[in-house]
C-alpha cells in the first residue's frame, strides 16, 4: 500500500485533476491513501474570508466567497458533463455549510474560527477529486480524515493524538474492494469533533502520519518541480536536483524552510524507515528525489531564502542582564500567539530574534513584550539558510546584500541580509 500526496498546484485546474488520473492508472494494481490540499491558491482566499470575518466586513468576506465558489464550479463544469451528477449536490452542501458558518458572529478566539474555515478547502477539493476518480473508473471512497484525526485544540497547530487517531485510522482506512481511498490533508478535529489543522502547508504530514499509522510502503508526493532542489527556482537560475537525500538532510533542510517538504513530514517516516519520494506531477516517468535511510559523503550547497522577515530586538526596561527569567516571559509570549522564531540571540542586555512578518500576530507580540520590555524592530529583511557551505556559496547570496546578523555552525550557516540602499 501506498500513500500519495498532490498538493495546491497538482490539483490547481480540471486539466490537473485529468493528470492525477493519468498517475494512479500507473499503479492500478496497487492500494493507495491518496491525501490532497485545497485546489490552487483556494487556502489563500479562505484565509481573506476570515480576516473579513474576524473584522465584521461582510461585504468583504461575500466577494471572497463567490470568487471562490466560481473558481471551483468552473473546475466542476469542465470536469463533469451531466448536470445531475452528484458532485454537484456534494459541492453545493459544502457552500452551503461554509456560508451558515459565515452568518454567525465571529468568536473571540480568531485561530478557533480560522480552523473552523479552512478547513472547507481540502473538503471540497477532495469531494470533486474523489468523483472524478470514480467516474474514471478507479474505484475510490471517500474519507474525512477529520473522524480519525483526533488532536488537542491548539488551533493552527494541533497536535495529533497518536494512540487514539491510530487505531480509528486502521479502522477507517481499511480497503474493502475500492483501490483508493481519499481524504484530506492539513485536517484533524477535537474529541467533540471541532476542526483543527495541523500547520499551515501540513498535507505532507497528514499523508506521513497516516503512512506511519497504515504501515505505507512508501509516500510519494507529487509537486510541480522535479523534485527536492538545492535552491528555490525563483531565486536562483541553475539549481541541482538532490537526487537522494537522509533523513537528517531532509529534516534540516525543512526545518530551515524549504517550500518541498512539510518540517513534520519526515519523523514518522524515519521511525518505521518508510522512504519519501518527491515527484514531479508534470514528468511522472522521472524519478525525483529519493529520501530515506541513505548515506553518502557530502550534499551539494543547498540554499533557503525566508523573505519579508521581521527582527526583533528585545531589552530590559532598567539595563539589567537578559537572564532566564526574562526568556521564558519571552518565549511565553511568542507561544501565546502562535509566533515561531526562525532564528535568534542573545547578548548581556538584548535578545534578538527573526519572526515571519505575519502582521496580525506581530502586532500581539509587540504589544505584550512593550509591557516588560524595550522594543524595537526591523522589517523587510531576508534569512538565507546554507547547508554544507563554503565562502564562495556566502559571497554568491551577499551580492548587493548588507549583513545584519550572522550565526554558522559546522554544517550550516544562516545570515540575515537586506538590501543595500
Amino acid at each position: 500500500m501506498f500513500v500519495f500526496k498532490f498538493g495546491g498546484a497538482s490539483v490547481k485546474s480540471a486539466e490537473a485533476v485529468r493528470n492525477i488520473v493519468n498517475i494512479l492508472q500507473r499503479f492500478e494494481k496497487s492500494e493507495i491513501v491518496v491525501v490532497v490540499s485545497a485546489m490552487g491558491k483556494s487556502t489563500n482566499a479562505l484565509e481573506r474570508i476570515i480576516d473579513h470575518y474576524a473584522g465584521n466586513n461582510r461585504e468583504g468576506w461575500d466577494a471572497e466567497f463567490q470568487s471562490l465558489k466560481a473558481y471551483h464550479y468552473e473546475i466542476i463544469n469542465s470536469l463533469f458533463e451531466e448536470e445531475d451528477h452528484p458532485v454537484y449536490e456534494g459541492v453545493a452542501a459544502l457552500f452551503e455549510e461554509l456560508s451558515r458558518r459565515l452568518e454567525k458572529s465571529p468568536t473571540l478566539n480568531y485561530d478557533f474560527d480560522y480552523d473552523q474555515v479552512i478547513c472547507f478547502g481540502e473538503l471540497l477539493s477532495s469531494t470533486i477529486i474523489g468523483h472524478y476518480l470514480n467516474r474514471a473508473a478507479l474505484a475510490t471512497r471517500w474519507i474525512d480524515v477529520r473522524r480519525s484525526l483526533k488532536t488537542d485544540s491548539q488551533w493552527r497547530e494541533a497536535r495529533v493524538d497518536w494512540e487514539l487517531s491510530s487505531s480509528l485510522v486502521q479502522e477507517q482506512f481499511s480497503f474493502n474492494g475500492e483501490k483508493i481511498l481519499i481524504t484530506q490533508g492539513f485536517l484533524g478535529s477535537t474529541i467533540n469533533d471541532q476542526s483543527t489543522s495541523l500547520g499551515r502547508e501540513g498535507s505532507d504530514y497528514t499523508a506521513a502520519i497516516l503512512a506511519f499509522m497504515l504501515k505505507a510502503e512508501s509516500v510519494t508526493i507529487w509537486k510541480d518541480v522535479p523534485g527536492v532542489l538545492n535552491a528555490d527556482p525563483k531565486y536562483f537560475d541553475d539549481t541541482v536536483l538532490l537526487e537522494k537525500l537522509s533523513y537528517l538532510d531532509a529534516i534540516e533542510l525543512a526545518y530551515y524552510g524549504t517550500s518541498v517538504i512539510h518540517p513534520k513530514t519526515i519523523k514518522p517516516l524515519q521511525n518505521k524507515n518508510i522512504n519519501l519520494h518527491v515527484r514531479s506531477f508534470m514528468d511522472p516517468d522521472a524519478p525525483g528525489t529519493l529520501v530515506g535511510n541513505l548515506s553518502y559523503e557530502k550534499l551539494t550547497p543547498s540554499f533557503i531564502f525566508k523573505m519579508d522577515q521581521v527582527l526583533i530586538r528585545v531589552s530590559p526596561l532598567d539595563f539589567s542582564f537578559i537572564n532566564e527569567n526574562n526568556l521564558e516571559e519571552i518565549f511565553g509570549f511568542l507561544g501565546k500567539h502562535g509566533m515561531k522564531i526562525n532564528l535568534m540571540q542573545n547578548s548581556a542586555i538584548s535578545f534578538k530574534m527573526i519572526v515571519n512578518n505575519d502582521k496580525r500576530r506581530l502586532r500581539l507580540v509587540v504589544d505584550d513584550l512593550e509591557k516588560k520590555f524595550k522594543v524595537a524592530y526591523q522589517t523587510g529583511l531576508e534569512l538565507v539558510t546554507i547547508r554544507y557551505f563554503d565562502q564562495s556559496t556566502i559571497e554568491r547570496v551577499m551580492i548587493n546584500k548588507e549583513l545584519i546578523m550572522e550565526q554558522r555552525g559546522v554544517q550550516n550557516i544562516e545570515l540575515l541580509l537586506r538590501d543595500r540602499g
